[in-house]
């Protein structure tokens, strides 16, 4: 049975309407946020007038403010925002959808302004805006907008979806600009003609998105002049419709057009193997399983892509698999990007492998991924402690060496990680002990005290 303290609905409910008001109050005291809150509740229960009439107030109020939004307020404006959205898209629309469609409207318009002015590099911000251009068509719904109204307003936001505001919203209108009516689908029409008119990107992004909803891939073509046809981020996106379509010659001879030209991309680290992903599908669909097969090792081989290698590994006689992974595996263990191979056999998983690997090739890790390398050690921390050890000794040894204040903190708590298992280490080899370890960088690294402070 719950505590009479914890917090539910049943023990807050026995506290009486009085004491919930008075402890609300306390609560809400300097808190801008919840006395925001607690007001559209009580808007709500009077009127959706009233609703619409706090929501209108905080919207000008927000799109009038200049501040500039750092990191430290960002997450603020985010509650704010989330705060109005949902009651447009909530009470607001379920009452009086008309209000909450020219609110929505109020509501995305200040995308521009408030991006302008806020440090989105985690894209929460914009990521509340998307969330409105996802609740827009629902809301224009219910309120029967004007089909030839409601793609005009879209056409003036999608002009200026310069940081991916609007992404969505596009697609989202489709389904309700294309429904039938005795002179066909005059909304849609109407925001073709209007994006088609318009320069710069993110008209051009918005009738892409519209031509794949509506299945039409020529028109998803029809985007990009001759010149981007031929580029291979271009060539291949376009070869995957086609693919989609059944239209295999059209999209070999997409893919045929950029392979001179043809590298694979790195992102985040990794190759981009679109283009291959591409080329595979094609040959699966011409019958040459044996050719896409044969990619499909070569794209583990060369950029030690798991998702290859299991792809090929589905498509082999029972018991082939298990040599070829093993071989495939072994292969890792030798690649030259030692910090991604680790990574691979950490994900497959093969613990045994991936802790060799470290030991054998630590010097080869790079120490600066510790995207990859904090959790790889996490991983073998349990069954392999030395392994899991160097890795993080190494990251630390990076961090201070090449005084990366900023993580200081995560080296402070990998320091730790290692202070927690050094007793589960058995031959540590030539490796030296913890405390000798310890006493080592404070020798090293005296002088950097926001270091030393964030050690427990």
């Amino acid at each position: 049975m719950a505590s009479k303290t914890t917090l539910n609905a049943r023990n807050l409910e026995a506290l009486g309407a009085a004491r919930l008001a008075a402890l609300l109050i306390e609560v809400s005291a300097g808190n801008a946020a919840a006395k925001r809150q607690i007001r559209l509740a009580l808007a709500g229960a009077d009127s959706p007038l009233a609703v619409a009439h706090e929501v209108r107030k905080r919207l000008i109020a927000i799109g009038a403010s200049k501040g500039r939004v750092s990191w430290r307020r960002r997450k603020a404006l985010v509650d704010d925002l989330e705060t109005q959205r949902r009651a447009i898209a909530g009470p607001l629309a379920a009452t009086d959808p008309a209000e909450a469609l020219d609110l929505i409207w109020r509501f995305l318009a200040l995308a521009g302004p408030v991006l302008a002015r806020s440090t989105d590099t985690a894209g929460t911000v914009t990521a509340v805006f998307q969330a409105a251009s996802a609740d827009l068509p629902a809301i224009a719904r219910a309120a029967r907008a004007d089909p030839l109204a409601l793609a005009d307003r879209a056409a003036t936001a999608l002009a200026v979806n310069d940081q991916g505001q609007y992404d969505g919203l596009a697609a989202a209108l489709v389904p309700l600009l294309a429904a039938s009516t005795g002179n066909g689908s005059p909304g849609l029409d109407r925001l073709k003609q209007r994006l088609s008119r318009l320069p710069g990107p993110a008209p051009r992004q918005a009738l892409q998105a519209i031509a794949d909803c509506l299945g039409d891939v020529d028109g998803f073509i029809n985007q990009f002049d001759p010149a981007a046809r031929v580029l291979p981020t271009i060539a291949t996106r376009i070869a995957h419709r086609l693919l989609a379509a059944g239209r295999v010659a059209e999209a070999a001879a997409s893919l045929d057009a950029v392979r001179p030209a043809h590298r694979p991309r790195l992102s985040h680290g990794r190759p981009d193997l679109d283009w291959e992903d591409a080329w595979i599908a094609v040959l699966d669909a011409r019958g040459k399983h044996d050719a896409a097969q044969a990619l499909r090792l070569a794209c583990f081989e060369q950029a030690l892509s798991a998702t290859h290698l299991k792809a090929y590994l589905r498509r082999l006689p029972d018991f082939d698999d298990i040599e070829a992974r093993d071989l495939a595996l072994d292969l890792a263990m030798r690649h030259p990007a030692a910090t991604l191979a680790l990574h691979v056999l950490v994900s497959w998983p093969d613990l045994e492998r991936a802790a060799a690997l470290a030991m054998q090739r630590r010097a080869a890790l790079d120490p600066d991924r510790h995207d990859l390398l904090g959790p790889a050690a996490q991983a073998l921390a349990g069954r392999y402690p030395l392994a899991a050890t160097l890795i993080w000794r190494a990251m630390i040894d990076d961090t201070l060496t090449r005084r990366r204040a900023g993580r200081y903190r995560m080296a402070a708590r990998w320091l730790d990680e290692c202070r927690g298992v050094a007793g589960t280490i058995g031959d540590a080899g030539a490796a030296v002990s913890h405390d000798d370890y310890l006493e080592q960088l404070r020798r090293d690294h005296p002088r950097k005290a926001a270091f030393w402070r964030h050690l427990s």
